[in-house]
């Protein structure tokens, strides 16, 4: 009896059919975990470009000297007001939604008022509102022809995005994706 259970199992050993579906009930579930990190990993690099996207859009909104139409200067709460707008609209574009930031706003940058060199305040009720952190008149680390700091709007917001990533760490885990832009004020 214990040579035949013998043969038997040397016989098993040596059998190869079945082997491919066996290797691949291994291989196929890691595999599959590649994808899905790829594919979440793409959505939140795509939202973070987006959302650069939307704060220079933002930015380059706010450092208009005039009105197009009545060649006034804006004053900064509605030079605020149109940093918003743009940055919201660039979110629409992109079908990503304008309130998000608005639901986790901001801290404050820790920029400089040209003018004074105080601390640069966000524009309150952009912050409130939309979550949005519009500072006007800052001084920007660059510098212009005359080798002096240029001024300019600084448009800081973040917005959420949440993997789902099943059997890892990161699963339905909330991560704050950054977007700030600043843009230098051009005199005309």
């Amino acid at each position: 009896m214990p040579q035949s259970i013998t043969r038997t199992t040397s016989r098993l050993a040596r059998e190869t059919r079945g082997q491919e579906i066996a290797e691949a009930a291994l291989v196929l579930p890691i595999v599959f975990m590649v994808m899905l990190g790829i594919f979440w990993f793409g959505q939140a690099f795509r939202i973070y470009g987006t959302i650069t996207h939307a704060a220079r859009e933002g930015a380059r909104a706010a450092v208009a000297p005039l009105c197009a139409t009545c060649g006034v200067p804006l004053n900064p709460p509605t030079l605020a007001q149109n940093a918003v707008n743009a940055l919201q609209n660039a979110l629409l574009a992109a079908k990503l939604d304008p309130a998000q930031p608005k639901k986790y706003p901001v801290t404050r940058p820790a920029l400089f008022l040209c003018t004074t060199g105080a601390a640069a305040p966000c524009d309150g009720t952009q912050l409130t509102q939309a979550g949005v952190c519009v500072q006007n008149n800052v001084q920007l680390s660059g510098t212009n022809s005359t080798g002096l700091a240029g001024c300019g709007v600084s448009v800081t917001f973040q917005y959420p995005y949440q993997f789902w990533l099943p059997f890892t760490s990161l699963n339905n885990q909330r991560i704050f994706v950054p977007a700030q832009a600043r843009m230098k004020m051009e005199s005309q």
